[in-house]
């Protein structure tokens, strides 16, 4: 089903835009992969090339209206055409609210992960509905149910949900198909590329990733969700549980929530427990 067809992964060279790429090449896609570390690009291009997977790597800055407009410009200059748009580039953040610098962390994590999406999908959308392809959104638990410490984060996701089922409805009957997907904890970059509340990247997580879904089986989920156009997938047994109760015990959920988080290391939740 897949086959030639040309898809843009923003956020390819790594985590879940990595396997993404890696699986979407044994479908036999054209891929475009974007990212700001040259060097990481470099390296998944060419892994992706020794493979015989046919790509396109370009260093861009998801956060930027330019950028995203150049995406599609040059994806249309090698290949002619785009089927599949997935909008993963992403950044979190780990601080309380009250301590964070609004403008060097939470506009900063909804730049990327909102208005990247929105910038994208708006520059490669004439294209998407000429092919009547997919546009993907790798959102997040987040987008449903708010975190502590990662406040932004949760904001930027709740924003892409709302926007992708906004865009959905609109494009009813093009023949567009919108998909949310939404990873639970997965193991991926995503935490050691966390910003503190200065906008500072932490380079460390404070979760242990062995206990997680991997980038790898969380892509086999959202291109098999992509083959079988699909609205929407929630993915892994926690992830599940936490939307269901979130949406009939929310009070539960809260207490749940922080107890969780809470035992994370160096969480500034702590202290309020000892406080209260």
């Amino acid at each position: 089903m897949l086959t030639n067809k040309v898809v843009i992964i923003t956020g390819g060279s790594s985590g879940i835009g990595k396997a993404l790429a890696f699986e979407l090449g044994k479908e036999r896609c054209k891929l475009i992969i974007t990212g700001r570390n040259i060097d990481k690009l470099e390296q998944t291009s060419h892994e992706l090339s020794t493979q015989g997977i046919v790509n396109h790597y370009i260093v861009a800055d998801s956060s930027l209206e330019y950028d995203n407009k150049r995406i599609v410009a040059e994806a249309i200059y090698h290949y002619g055409t785009i089927d599949i748009v997935i909008n993963n580039a992403g950044i979190t953040m780990r601080s309380m609210f009250e301590d964070a610098n609004i403008d060097a962390t939470i506009r900063k994590v909804m730049d990327i992960n909102f208005f990247g999406t929105a910038y994208l999908t708006q520059a490669a959308l004439p294209y998407i509905k000429k092919a009547k392809g997919t546009i993907v959104g790798v959102s997040s638990i987040a987008g449903f149910r708010g975190l502590p410490v990662r406040s932004g984060y949760s904001a930027s996701k709740f924003a892409v949900n709302g926007f992708l089922e906004a865009i959905r409805t609109e494009l009813l009957n093009t023949g567009v198909n919108v998909l949310t997907a939404c990873p639970g904890f997965t193991s991926s970059n995503i935490r050691f590329a966390a910003i503190d509340a200065q906008g500072e990247i932490s380079q460390e997580t404070v979760r242990d990733e062995k206990k997680m879904m991997s980038s790898e089986e969380c892509a086999m989920h959202i291109v098999k969700a992509i083959k079988k156009r699909k609205r929407s997938i929630i993915l892994t047994n926690e992830g599940k549980l936490t939307v269901w109760l979130n949406k009939w015990f929310p009070r539960l959920v809260d207490k749940l929530v922080f107890t969780t988080l809470s035992k994370e290391k160096n969480s500034p939740l702590k202290q309020t427990s000892e406080i209260h």
